[in-house]
């Protein structure tokens, strides 16, 4: 069989569902073989190749499963970079094959060379060129072994004349996968336990490493009376409205989380490498379960690591534990969340004859979202409106968390519909996010993936205009060309809504949510800062004169008391 072939077959080994990509010089005998194989696996031929990366790197994000994507050598494999930081940033394993000029012209600065190993080198844990048709099976089946194991970036570069080579089947390598498990030491479980039951405030951070134990979470925080603090992919690990928790933590957070650090005497990481440190108390013990031993203490000195699984490392500590009589302060921590909910629905109600808001649109938004929906959410001002003001209960969600790069809304929503094509899918972009990858609006007309797009437009690129007020510059080169996108999708085949009302809003929303075309919601919005959950006075005091008056007047003041003041009350 040719070289091509054997790809293919290594492919079907691993159960590789799509692969996204580009056709070109360097890849079409591959192209062929998945023209042949298109039965099995589904080719997503996309308008940009760094739509592909980001699409393969949400699709592992949301699967649990290793994501491919290809592209020709040269300027095809330039384009996949962002994707692949964004997966190397997120821990999602990721498979890239590329291209490359014929084995005999490496190193001659052919036409569209480029020195691609030096340039994957920093992105990827495997990183080799096929030097023989015959490399390729072995090569292959370790790229994808190497990416699941470190839940990192593999590129394997072949060039276009060794797909074309004849190969036998290839013996010396398999596709097996070995089961293991992590577990602490008796001594470090048994440290921790000691440490929980003498907390009088014990506080839990989670994040994207908790999220397949949500019911051990869920008791474990009953058991010894912690609130539970979330990070921004951790979001939705406990339902938003839960009893314990109290939403997530940082520039995007609520004032109950940021206050519930500053009294906590416990500190326990579940599945989070968190690493604003402002935002996390001062000189207080803490307890780490992570499954990457590497992330112990990389980001806060801790008391106790704890290395496994979050699922089974809280079990563990569900059997021992007795249930805490002293609640005391996981209700004031509760009560000073009931308030911060009352603040919220202020903020989210659409006021009559005055033009939409961010979190406005969020608010009507949670009525139409399923609750088993998946939401890809892009980077900016939208990212905070979301973290705030939509309220997850069973829903999935998507984003580029660690590299936060604009532009990824669209590509995890594709991804989205393709491997969960029964469920409803929403991408949730800023004008500024989305127009960065909006030509890739045609491949989910392509593909036929109803998708429903709803997009922030206030022709600017919000956040980082408040940035440069932050810093006491005047806002310089963040005004956006305006665009109807409404019209964009209906020329490009879906269905598109312009919307500048609330009326209209409720409107499109149950329209996208019963059409069976990809659709945009084209929402005009006005200015609103993505203000924190707690306003610092070094972030207020660099803002203009007039920016000040408006942080102090309205949100800055929080018409609610403080968490010391509920304390004193309940203690």
């Amino acid at each position: 069989m040719k070289a091509s072939e054997a790809v293919i077959d290594i492919l079907k080994d691993w159960n590789i569902k799509h692969v996204y990509g580009y056709p070109g010089d360097s890849v079409n005998n591959l192209i062929e073989g998945l023209r042949k194989a298109e039965d099995d696996i589904r080719f997503i031929q996309v308008r940009h190749e760094e739509v592909g990366a980001l699409a393969a790197s949400a699709e592992a994000k949301l699967t649990n499963h290793v994501g491919v994507c290809l592209s020709i050598g040269g300027p095809g494999a330039v384009h996949l970079l962002n994707g692949m930081y964004d997966a190397r940033e997120d821990g999602a394993p990721l498979v890239v094959i590329t291209g490359q000029v014929s084995q005999d012209l490496v190193g001659t600065d052919n036409f569209q060379e480029v020195n691609l190993e030096r340039m994957f080198d920093d992105v990827a844990v495997f990183n080799k060129r096929v030097t023989s048709g015959e490399l390729v099976q072995p090569l292959l089946k370790q790229a994808f072994k190497e990416a699941t194991t470190h839940n990192g970036v593999a590129v394997l570069t072949i060039p276009d004349d060794v797909f074309k080579e004849s190969v036998k089947k290839d013996k010396l390598r398999s596709t097996v996968q070995s089961n293991y498990r992590l577990f602490p030491e008796k001594e470090d479980v048994a440290q921790a336990a000691k440490l929980l039951q003498q907390a009088e405030k014990p506080v839990i951070l989670a994040g994207r490493g908790a999220l397949s134990a949500r019911e051990q979470l869920e008791e474990f925080a009953q058991k010894i009376a912690a609130p539970v603090v979330v990070s921004l992919p951790g979001k939705g690990v406990l339902p938003d409205e839960h009893p314990y928790n109290l939403g997530n933590l940082g520039q995007i957070g609520t004032k109950p989380s940021y206050e519930a650090m500053e009294e906590t005497d416990l500190l326990i990481l579940v599945g989070t490498g968190f690493p604003y440190r402002d935002f996390l108390p001062d000189d207080v013990p803490a307890i780490q379960i992570d499954i990457d031993p590497a992330k112990i203490g990389k980001w806060y000195p801790t008391e106790v690591g704890l290395v496994g699984s979050s699922e089974e490392i809280l079990a563990r500590f569900n059997e021992q534990l007795s249930y805490k009589k002293n609640r005391s302060f996981l209700d004031a921590c509760q009560k000073n969340m009931a308030n911060w909910w009352e603040h919220v629905d202020k903020i989210a109600e659409a006021k009559e004859g005055e033009a939409l808001q961010g979190p406005q649109v969020m608010h009507e938004l949670n009525r139409v979202v399923e609750d088993d929906a998946i939401l890809s959410v892009d980077v900016g001002n939208v990212t905070s409106w979301f973290a705030g003001f939509f309220r997850m209960t069973n829903q999935d969600f998507v984003i580029s968390s660690w590299l936060a790069t604009m532009g990824c809304g669209l590509p995890g929503a594709i991804s989205a519909k393709l491997t969960n094509p029964e469920k409803q899918v929403w991408a949730i972009c800023g004008d500024g996010g989305f127009s960065m990858g909006m030509q890739d609006f045609l491949t989910a007309v392509k593909y036929q993936l109803p998708v429903n797009i709803l997009v922030f437009n206030n022709e600017k690129i919000g956040m980082i205009k408040y940035e440069q007020e932050q810093m006491g510059n005047i806002p310089y080169q963040t005004d956006l060309q305006g665009m109807n996108y409404a019209e964009f999708a209906k020329i490009s085949g879906g269905e598109g809504y312009k919307v500048t009302t609330q009326e209209e809003l409720q409107v499109a929303l149950e329209s996208a949510k019963a059409n069976n075309k990809p659709t945009i919601i084209d929402v005009d919005i006005k200015e609103r800062a993505p203000l924190p959950g707690k306003i610092e006075w070094n972030q207020a005091r660099s803002y203009s004169k007039h920016m000040l008056k408006k942080l102090i007047e309205g949100e800055g003041n929080f018409d609610m008391p403080p968490l010391k003041t509920v304390l004193k009350r309940l203690f």
